[in-house]
């Protein structure tokens, strides 16, 4: 197997694209989703549009560390990783105060959870092997707090905490980690709002961002990539 990289949520938005751009240049993938259906339609259209690369899709809700860890041994079985990409996360709006019961513990566990035991799941390979590029997909939300942010804003400023830990602990290892940090991404969470594209980012602009991060030289670290539209955040 040649070079790969495994994103999680990948049948949609951003990671697709980083799916999509990431294959352009021949890598071969490692993905999950929560729909299975999607996850065949993925495959089959990476698979016939790059020629020689090969997908990994698993059907896996990341919410749930025994998922989570499943997903993580069956991928480790056809390989590790170059390149992990923590992509899986969900919204809810609301605020901390008086947002629905079970807000918090989901997107703890979709948006933090899954990626801290993603990443203990594959680290030690990457130790041994003095190789290996963590991404952690964060928002602008985790830099800057806002009404109806609630729980998802706490998770996404615990990821960026947690990246940069990581980010001190791997140092050593030769092993990359960078938080990429979108704002408003034109992808289905925003779908029904009643705003022009111009307002959005596009989710290829993500994925260029993660390949260019990825594409440095082994001197070189990108530690926090900080993305917003052009006109400003939402």
């Amino acid at each position: 197997m040649g070079k790969s990289i495994l994103v999680t949520g990948g049948t949609k938005g951003i990671g697709k694209a980083i799916i999509e751009r990431f294959a352009k240049e021949g890598f071969d993938i490692l993905t999950c989703a929560r729909n299975q259906e999607d996850l065949e339609r993925l495959k089959a259209s990476i698979e016939s549009e790059y020629p020689g690369v090969r997908v990994f899709a698993k059907k896996a809700d990341l919410s749930r560390a025994d998922e989570v860890r499943s997903f993580a041994e069956a991928a480790k079985a056809v390989a590790i990783p170059d390149v992990l990409v923590n992509n899986t996360g969900v919204f809810l709006p609301g605020a901390v105060h008086d947002e629905p019961a079970g807000n918090f513990e989901l997107m703890m566990q979709t948006n933090l959870f899954s990626a801290y035991h993603l990443i203990r799941a594959f680290v030690q390979d990457m130790i041994q092997r003095k190789s290996g590029h963590i991404f952690s997909m964060g928002s602008i939300a985790g830099l800057t707090a806002y009404p109806n942010g609630g729980s998802y804003a706490v998770s996404k400023w615990a990821m960026l905490g947690m990246t940069k830990c990581l980010r001190e602990e791997l140092k050593p290892h030769q092993i990359k980690v960078t938080s990429i940090l979108p704002g408003a991404t034109l992808t289905e969470s925003w779908a029904g709002v009643d705003l022009p594209v111009e307002r959005f980012i596009p989710a290829e602009d993500i994925a260029e961002s993660v390949w260019s991060a990825y594409n440095l030289s082994p001197r070189t670290v990108v530690e926090e990539v900080i993305i917003r539209p052009q006109l400003g955040d939402i």
